[in-house]
């Protein structure tokens, strides 16, 4: 199996620019070679799993700044201690955040919460800067309640975040179940990168809590996601639009801050369900990794996800 890293196969590819993109204008007539498919199919899942860590990361800190809006000490709100479910002790958020909660009376609904990462400010593996914005309707662990996220000047590392994120709580939607569930959607997500290279991406996943559900420490938690997406890639001057669906649940664990299991199939818009050209993205099979495995028409590469 060959294993390569995301930027060595995006340097290897880079020759095929000019090519692919003359392909892509004339995507309707699926006159792709073989091998801009290959490269197509490779775009839009990278796109894919680098969209989901960019708004994964948003849920974690969402569910994560306290016990009255979420669960607590998730995300960059790191491990808590906890006394009768309620979060005492934040113990790894760093100063360079500021959080402001607007009205900070208890039970007081809707509530505003900002989170200023400033000029920047590094933490849990990424350097953030700007703001992220979110309206709580209500405790989120409560069934019908709801969190709307949105970015002012917002970055993730160096990759600027745009859209709208919310949070539905739909507990007790599914029949016969009683476990936590949680409906996402990305509205209009974008992220674009310093070059002008961008990724669009908006998605409906249905997060549903398998493990936890009678712990009040949010750390054992894990998700089992499903769901649909559909985005559009600019590299360079290649523009590619694909279609995404989950066909194996993804594994979620709050104590993760990656996928840990699951698998996404990708495909070009316009290509038939049957085509050769779909991508399947690999999480593995449980560990907490930033690797995963990519197929395109039986060949394999290895992938870092950032």
């Amino acid at each position: 199996m060959k294993k390569l890293s995301l930027t060595t196969q995006l340097t290897t590819v880079a020759f095929a620019a000019t090519i692919l993109f003359t392909g892509c204008k004339k995507e309707a007539s699926d006159a792709l070679s073989a091998q801009e498919e290959e490269q197509a199919a490779t775009y839009s899942t990278e796109s894919e799993a680098e969209s989901e860590v960019a708004f994964n990361d948003v849920f974690d800190n969402v569910m994560g700044v306290n016990a009255e809006l979420g669960t607590g000490g998730v995300g960059i709100f790191g491990r808590v201690a906890s006394e009768n479910g309620r979060v005492v002790n934040v113990d790894s958020l760093p100063r360079c955040v500021t959080v402001t909660i607007v009205p900070q009376t208890p039970g007081v609904f809707p509530k505003t919460v900002t989170l200023d990462f400033g000029a920047g400010c590094f933490s849990h593996g990424h350097l953030r800067s700007g703001k992220i914005k979110t309206v709580y309707t209500g405790r989120l662990i409560e069934p019908g309640s709801s969190a709307t996220t949105t970015f002012e000047n917002f970055k993730m590392d160096t990759i600027s975040v745009e859209g709208t994120h919310k949070v539905i709580n739909t507990t007790g939607s599914t029949p016969g179940s009683n476990q936590r569930q949680f409906k996402i959607e990305v509205i209009d997500g974008k992220l674009t990168k310093p070059n002008g290279n961008y990724v669009q991406w908006s998605t409906v996943r249905i997060n549903t809590q398998i493990e936890g559900n009678g712990s009040v420490i949010p750390a054992d938690d894990i998700f089992r996601i499903s769901g649909i997406a559909n985005g559009k890639v600019k590299r360079n001057n290649i523009i590619i639009l694909w279609n995404s669906e989950i066909i194996e649940p993804l594994i979620k664990k709050f104590i993760c801050p990656w996928i840990s299991k699951g698998r996404i199939r990708t495909v070009r818009q316009s290509l038939p369900a049957n085509t050769p050209w779909a991508a399947i993205l690999d999480y593995g099979t449980g560990n907490c990794d930033n690797q995963a495995m990519l197929t395109v028409n039986g060949n394999t590469h290895q992938i870092t996800l950032h």
